[in-house]
């Protein structure tokens, strides 16, 4: 049967007091409306990023392949810190550099908790639309752009508590990015919107350091503001 010629649901309810049955209830599933924003926004922090690089997986996945044998090896090659800094940068085929899309939309989504609307609907309702660049692992990207701290070789501990020392593209207070955004409009209004990338901004933040990091308190990295939204279509 084609789609169009689906007719509403009837869905039959028992009245609890009596377990006879109730009236029917006719269910009417709408077609969903999306709205479209390009949102600009401005760095107010560094912004730190860490790729899990093509270079580490191809490592892990060869000590896999040998299995107890890659234990017996302690060898341990040199280590280039400028090769770290450009692996751990996300970048398009092109070269230009960018954030992961899915950085905006967890920090939308995280946002909500702040104004106690329910997290797991608002995955169903808040997206960043197709954008063009990808990395090389196909990972969709915002480009970003402005100034960038010198690398610099900085200590963090491991999860197992061992201090190690990580390079990492870290850009400057001022960064810019356009971000584009998609929602639904029986759940959001653009105003809405707007409002909770300020939110997502200001106290949940993107990248590495973010105040809203999962295992710690954050730097009081990633932090950016709204400048202006540059665009904002109804779907028909």
């Amino acid at each position: 049967m084609a789609l169009s010629r689906l007719k509403p649901v009837d869905v039959e309810e028992t009245t609890p007091e009596d377990g006879k049955a109730g009236q029917t209830k006719v269910v009417v599933i709408s077609k969903p409306r999306f709205g479209y924003a390009l949102i600009a926004i401005r760095g107010t922090a560094p912004y730190v990023q860490h790729k899990f690089s093509q270079k580490a997986r191809a490592m892990i996945e060869a000590r896999q392949r040998q299995g107890s044998r890659a234990r017996t090896r302690k060898e341990r090659a040199a280590r280039d810190f400028e090769e770290d800094f450009h692996n751990a940068m996300h970048r398009t085929k092109a070269g230009k550099p960018g954030i992961p899309a899915s950085a905006f939309r967890k920090a939308l989504i995280s946002a909500c908790r702040l104004v106690s609307f329910t997290m797991t609907r608002a995955k169903l309702g808040l997206f960043i639309y197709p954008v063009a660049e990808f990395d090389e692992d196909g990972t969709p990207l915002v480009l970003i752009s402005g100034e960038m701290f010198d690398p610099v070789a900085e200590p963090v501990r491991n999860e197992t508590g061992v201090v190690d020392l990580r390079v990492r593209p870290k850009w400057k207070p001022g960064w810019r990015a356009v971000v584009p955004v998609r929602w639904d409009l029986d759940m959001f209004g653009p105003e809405d919107v707007l409002n909770l990338m300020s939110r997502a901004g200001e106290q949940v933040s993107i990248g590495e350091g973010r105040p809203d990091s999962p295992k710690s308190d954050g730097m009081g990295w990633g932090t950016f503001e709204v400048v202006q939204a540059l665009d904002d279509v109804e779907s028909k």
